[in-house]
């Protein structure tokens, strides 16, 4: 790997932060409303002077919201400098990095193993629909369900799937990630309750997947039949179960690996959708929380720690890749 190449894609690594990061700043805050109306509402409502002027300036104050637009961003980009993504506008005095460290694991623990099951499953039956699709009408008919999953969208799955195993049969909590009023401990009892709420999410999120990685496996294992290796292998006499697992499936495998390597960096950003559809307090849950009430700080620390996993997982693939596959050298050319 050469000097050049490293310092390409640090340089894509570093813009790609720099813009996003101003990107978070101005998207909220040229979207019309006002972050504080909704707390002083919320405070006129329990009979507190929410009218008080001097409250509301020291609120201002507080959050930074008294200064420029530009104003605004330099404190921005000092707090990130330091590492502080700030308070909580609608629960202070919370700290963004608090309401974050609590919807991560739940985000990480859904979007980790619905990844991992969509991925091997979609993986194996593709590659079985590429190599013996023509000889089996049932792994060919698999090929128009595949296409069905991925075309629809996850959230339209998953208002489905809350009416049919939710609401008619009723056989599947839809809302939250455990029974309310359990107590969160490492038991039987609450694990059996998570993996029951977290059943519907799950699979909604699992089955649109699934239809990707069947379909982009197929094409590989296809685009590997033809090569001349697989031919020499033929004709050497090699059984049809060698060649498919030591010749086309494991050249196949990689950039499929690529494509799960690249889901995984991005796991953090979660569903967003899926996880409000469901009221599962994951990133995603997070994130639509805090737009609807305007909370600035937690919607930019958010949304950073997303483009910052994705970012670093492509640094990582671009660095790994030439050394996994040697036929791509340093400029991005595929040699022989």
């Amino acid at each position: 790997m050469s000097a050049s190449y490293l310092g390409q894609r640090l340089v894509i690594f570093a813009a790609t932060i720099i813009i996003s990061m101003s990107i978070v700043f101005l998207v909220p805050r040229l979207a019309p409303g006002d972050p504080l109306g909704d707390i002083f509402v919320r405070m006129a409502r329990q009979g507190a002077s929410a009218t008080n002027q001097a409250m509301i300036d020291e609120y201002r104050l507080r959050f930074g919201l008294d200064e420029s637009m530009a104003g605004q961003y330099w404190a921005y980009v000092r707090q990130l400098a330091h590492g502080d993504l700030g308070y909580s506008i609608t629960n202070f005095p919370t700290r963004v990095s608090d309401k974050v460290q609590a919807a991560l694991p739940w985000t990480i623990g859904l979007l980790t193993l619905t990844t991992l099951i969509s991925w091997t499953i979609g993986t194996l039956l593709g590659a079985a629909v590429g190599w013996m699709g023509d000889r089996s009408r049932t792994l060919r008919g698999l090929v128009p369900i595949a296409l069905l999953f991925y075309t629809t969208p996850y959230y339209i799955l998953a208002i489905i799937l809350i009416y049919i195993f939710g609401a008619q049969l009723a056989i599947l909590p839809y809302f939250g990630a455990y029974s309310a009023g359990a107590t969160r401990e490492f038991s039987i009892g609450f694990a059996y309750d998570v993996v029951k709420h977290g059943t519907l999410p799950a699979l909604s999120i699992i089955l649109v997947s699934l239809g990707w990685w069947i379909l982009s496996m197929r094409s590989l294992i296809v685009a590997e039949e033809g090569q001349d290796y697989i031919l020499w292998a033929e004709a050497k006499g090699l059984k049809p179960g060698r060649i498919f697992w030591r010749y086309a499936f494991r050249n196949a495998l990689l950039p499929q690996a690529t494509g799960l390597a690249l889901s995984l960096g991005s796991i953090v950003s979660g569903a967003l959708i899926t996880e409000a559809l469901f009221g599962y307090p994951g990133i995603g849950f997070l994130i639509f929380n805090s737009i609807k009430q305007f909370d600035y700080p937690v919607v930019q620390g958010s949304v950073l720690l997303i483009i910052l996993s994705v970012a670093v997982a492509n640094l990582i693939i671009d660095l790994l890749y030439p050394l996994i596959d040697p036929r791509i050298r340093a400029g991005g050319s595929r040699g022989s």
